[in-house]
């Protein structure tokens, strides 16, 4: 797995490695936005985010694929916009790993009885980093 080779940049790297959360703006139906903070991992040139199925954001997703994410700190922006693929059995155990490490998370165990884990694939169309669009 090529972790982070696509980016500039060693701080743009730390951050993804070492940040715990990023916010996830999707988009409703009505066409408001809907932002949320979550947890990542990037990896592969993409941005992994795990979601029970029957979440608002899957929701947005299924229908509207566009989503942008910001990480927390503003005085130093990452920012990418992408578009997301929905996987939603067989997530790549390197990912899954991944998640185990970063939160010591077991993406595959639903949190409750009735929850199926999904996990959004974000491939990124366009960085903005340090208010520079790429």
């Amino acid at each position: 797995m090529n972790h982070l080779a696509d980016l500039p940049g060693p701080d743009v790297r730390a951050r993804l490695e070492t940040e715990r959360n990023v916010w996830l703006s999707t988009v409703r139906p009505d066409g408001s936005t809907h932002v949320t903070p979550v947890w990542f991992v990037y990896a592969d040139a993409k941005w992994w985010i795990g979601a029970d199925h029957r979440s608002v954001k899957v929701r947005n997703v299924q229908a509207e694929p566009r989503v942008s994410l910001a990480l927390e700190d503003g005085r130093f922006p990452v920012v990418a916009e992408g578009d997301v693929s929905l996987i939603h059995d067989g997530f790549p155990t390197e990912v899954v790993t991944a998640f185990k490490e970063k939160y010591e998370w077991d993406l595959t165990s639903p949190a409750r009885p009735g929850d199926r884990s999904v996990l959004l694939e974000v491939r990124v169309r366009r960085w903005l980093l340090a208010g520079t669009a790429q």
